[in-house]
């Protein structure tokens, strides 16, 4: 449910920014056209000193289209931290009253029951513990291996959505060195048709264009920084869940299950079709 209402809540502030960037370049136009044209300064007159713009201001010197680029790979940087952080928490992973639930079974030996508890009841515990008890009759070796698997099945799981992560704070930097190419080569233009006779106006504009390269660089660091914390919080959090679903199993009388069948999984495998049964063989 809270998954639900983020992705609507991300999808709206995508749509609006979208619109926002969009209206953006024609509400520039529109205002240098109704600025007035300043009067010519006279050769003795002193040049008004230019104060120096805020970072809102520098802001509107970036390409929209870079602009728009970043403040969506700043909102899915939050998402996926957000997302990423909720599903690595130990409550979750390992829930107390699952953990209560599945000892209580375990002694009472309701190995089906367990089987069904933890079919209803999502977790990464939940998932592992199932995986082991459906292989409960194939031995200790098929069960150990049935519950790696089952983890690994989760780390993929887990860090194909954080790797998006690490993809933003790679692209980040580039997308603000295309904004700063993009204002270079606007920069340049206007001194092809100008000459260099202003080079301080050439500076401040080359400077502004830089702003692009920083936003990149703000949203990639703090990018990279997640990522290598979602990935340890991931790591840590699935050694927990194997650890508990491994004392669940401890001293696991494997004998007793031979020739049952635990779990809803179909078996596929039988004799081979060349083998004759033994109805067949003592007729």
């Amino acid at each position: 449910m809270f998954t639900q209402t983020l992705r609507k809540l991300i999808a709206a502030i995508v749509l609006a920014t979208a619109s926002a960037f969009i209206a953006l370049p024609a509400a520039a136009l529109a205002q240098e056209a109704a600025a007035p044209v300043p009067a010519a300064a006279s050769a003795g007159e002193e040049k008004p000193k230019v104060e120096d713009e805020t970072i809102w201001a520098k802001l509107r010197h970036v390409h929209p289209a870079v602009l728009f680029l970043l403040v969506v790979g700043s909102i899915l940087t939050v998402w996926f931290g957000i997302d990423g952080v909720l599903k690595t928490t130990r409550a979750r992973a390992i829930p107390a009253i699952q953990i209560a639930q599945f000892r209580e079974l375990f002694k009472g030996g309701d190995y089906v029951g367990a089987y069904d508890f933890a079919k209803v009841n999502f977790s990464p515990l939940s998932d592992v513990v199932r995986a082991g008890i459906a292989f409960l009759p194939d031995g200790k070796l098929m069960v150990e291996e049935a519950m790696f698997n089952e983890i690994n099945r989760i780390n993929g799981s887990l860090m194909g959505r954080v790797s998006y992560v690490s993809v933003i704070g790679v692209c980040a930097p580039m997308v603000g060195l295309c904004g700063t190419v993009f204002g270079m080569m606007n920069a340049f233009s206007t001194l092809s048709t100008s000459g260099v006779g202003d080079p301080a106006a050439l500076s401040g504009a080359i400077g502004e264009v830089l702003v692009a390269t920083a936003l990149g660089l703000l949203l990639a660091i703090p990018a990279f920084v997640l990522y290598y914390v979602l990935r340890n919080r991931i790591t840590v959090v699935l050694h927990d869940v194997q650890e508990a679903a491994t004392r669940l199993f401890r001293k696991m009388p494997y004998e007793a299950f031979e020739g049952y069948h635990l779990g809803d999984d179909e078996i596929y495998a039988s004799k081979p079709n060349w083998v004759p049964d033994d109805a067949s063989q003592a007729g």
